[in-house]
């Protein structure tokens, strides 16, 4: 016979055989939303958080102001200067090279001479200025320049081969100097292969100098119209700039839209 043990049993009379029904949760009350004008200043602040990160440790805009970098930047007083974005990231990771375009706050008083603040002198408005300067709505208060990379620490610079050019040489036992290749450079000041050594001032030749390391040599690509390196050699650092006085590197022309473009490191230093 077969074992019903685990068969269906039919329930007593009276017994209620309605299967018990399962018990439902409460019905949560519905979150109220805040109203958008309560949330605007969080996410305004949340924003502007976000911009004073980038400015801070990514990299921030500059206005070029002079033409000390024509034709690669162009820039004149009271014209429309080429706005340029310039990125603080490769440089965490190792030196300025040669041949980079980079921007670097004045490092002594000759470079700074004739910097005057763009701030007000009302304290309120100054305050105001300094607070926008953190998320790059104003600019720092600061002498920022814009230069391109010659030589760097380690290294020997000085003009002229008998062609004009910059050369530079390493600080090492047997090292030769190497004629620099700077298509980049297309107004200079005068040369003449007869008398190569004209004081300076009066033509392109500058004498030796010897870049200290964690330093570098920089100059404007309108050699003729550039007080870069070469008009600060009476300075502490011999016209040479720190590597820590740099704030960044040019890497994009954002402004206008007609001279949209990237701004290229060319190593003159690579023939």
């Amino acid at each position: 016979m077969a074992d019903e043990s685990e068969s269906v049993t039919v329930p007593e009379p009276g017994e209620d055989n309605r299967a018990e029904a399962p018990e439902t949760p409460e019905a949560k009350p519905k979150k109220k939303q805040r109203p958008f004008w309560q949330e605007l200043p969080i996410l305004v602040g949340f924003a502007a958080l976000i911009v004073a990160l980038l400015v801070t440790f990514i990299g921030r805009p500059y206005v070029i102001p002079s033409q000390s970098m024509e034709p690669t930047l162009h820039g004149c007083t009271g014209c429309t200067g080429d706005r340029i974005y310039v990125e603080k990231l490769s440089y965490y990771f190792g030196d300025p090279k040669p041949g980079d375009v980079v921007v670097f706050v004045g490092p002594s008083s000759s470079w700074n001479s004739h910097y005057k603040s763009i701030r007000s002198s009302n304290t309120v408005v100054r305050g105001v200025q300094n607070f926008l300067s953190f998320f790059g709505l104003v600019p720092p208060d600061e002498n920022d320049l814009v230069k391109r990379v010659v030589a760097t620490g380690g290294q020997s610079v000085k003009c002229c081969d008998a062609q004009g050019n910059v050369m530079v040489k390493d600080n090492t036992p047997g090292s030769d100097w190497k004629s620099l290749n700077e298509p980049y450079v297309k107004f200079n000041n005068p040369f003449d292969p007869a008398h190569p050594d004209i004081p300076f001032g009066a033509g392109r030749a500058f004498p030796e100098v010897k870049v200290p390391d964690g330093n570098l040599w920089v100059m404007g690509d309108n050699r003729a119209e550039s007080a870069d390196s070469r008009y600060h050699m009476k300075d502490e650092y011999q016209g040479t700039v720190p590597v820590k006085d740099v704030r960044g590197k040019a890497v994009f022309k954002i402004w206008p839209p007609s001279r949209i473009g990237p701004v290229r490191a060319q190593d003159p230093q690579t023939n």
